[in-house]
This record gives structure tokens, C-alpha cells and sequence, in this order.
């Protein structure tokens, strides 16, 4: 890892559609792009609760976290004029329960793709690649 780069924990949000996983994707507040739900860090949480701190607050749901991340990913904050690398380990979270409430709901959109859709629609080539090889 460079030295500069920061990191993030991430939750893939998914469930089943037939025998096909379909994943949760939010739109990021500032440029609305299609993301999944990640954040820094936090003291006193393992990565894998943080991440799943993450999922409720950005997209309104919980479930059951993995322990083990699936995968990293790094990109750069856009619109940022001095930004480091920021390298992302994402945690899967088989969904169970949608909120009708939570934290971010006015800030955000949700919405279920199948994973190889959902890799259509984010940006970032890493996180490109992890959702074209998610089987659930």
C-alpha cells in the first residue's frame, strides 16, 4: 500500500433473485453516481461492523456481515484537488431486512441490480471487476 493511501471498509449488499444474487447500489451524495455504501474506519469497531454500520446509515439495510472482505478496490475522491489514494476492502452483506427509515434516505437513491448490471453502473475498474465475479 502506498504510504499516502487511506482506507475505507465497504459493504456488497446483496440477497438472492432466484437462483441469481442481485446487489444493492446507492447513489453518492455529492455527484450521484452509483457507489455501494462505504465509509472510514471506526475506533472501537472490527472493518466488518464498520462496514455494516456503512449499509444502514447510506442504503437502509442490515443483515449478515462476512467476517473475511471479498476484495479491494482503490480509487480517487473526485473533485478533490490534493487527494490521496483511497483503498477500499469490501465486506459482503447477505441482506435481510430493508429499512423504510434511515439516516441518509433523503441524501441517497437505492436500488437492486443483478451483479453483472450493477458493474455497468459504478465507475471504479476495481469495483467493476469484483461485481462482474460476485456469485452471491
Amino acid at each position: 500500500m502506498d504510504e499516502r493511501e487511506l482506507k475505507q471498509v465497504a459493504a456488497l449488499c446483496w440477497r438472492w433473485k432466484g437462483n441469481l444474487p442481485e446487489v444493492l447500489l446507492i447513489t453518492s451524495r455529492e455527484t450521484k453516481r452509483w457507489i455501494i455504501p462505504k465509509g472510514w474506519p471506526m475506533a472501537g469497531r472490527k472493518d466488518h461492523m464498520a462496514a455494516k454500520r456503512e449499509a444502514f446509515e447510506e442504503a437502509g439495510v442490515d443483515g449478515e456481515i462476512g467476517k473475511e472482505p471479498i476484495g479491494q478496490y482503490s480509487y480517487e475522491k473526485i473533485g478533490a484537488e490534493d487527494s490521496n489514494p483511497i483503498l477500499v476492502t469490501i465486506y459482503p452483506l447477505e441482506v435481510k431486512k430493508r429499512l423504510s427509515s434511515w439516516p441518509e434516505k433523503n441524501e441517497r437513491k437505492r436500488e437492486w441490480f443483478l451483479a453483472a448490471d450493477a458493474a455497468q453502473r459504478v465507475a471504479e475498474p476495481g469495483l467493476k471487476a469484483i461485481l462482474r465475479n460476485f456469485r452471491g
